[in-house]
């Protein structure tokens, strides 16, 4: 089985990279690890809100509902 890692960017936008090479510039590991399925799992129960954090602060600011 293939492992892979959850990753996380700058806006808080997840997605999962083979667990064996570093992820893309801009991206960070999350520190969840397994195989895929897991690790997608773990994406749905930790990405709650699908909006880029820039717009969540921006949208908050200005009172906007999400």
């Amino acid at each position: 089985m293939e492992r892979h890692q959850v990753v996380v960017n700058d806006e808080e936008q997840y997605s999962l990279w083979p667990l064996d090479r570093r992820p893309p510039a801009g991206w960070r590991p999350e520190g969840f690890t397994g195989g895929r399925e897991e690790c997608l799992s773990h994406i749905d129960q930790v990405w709650t809100d699908m909006r880029p954090r820039s717009v969540r602060l921006r949208q908050d600011a200005a009172g906007e509902a999400g």
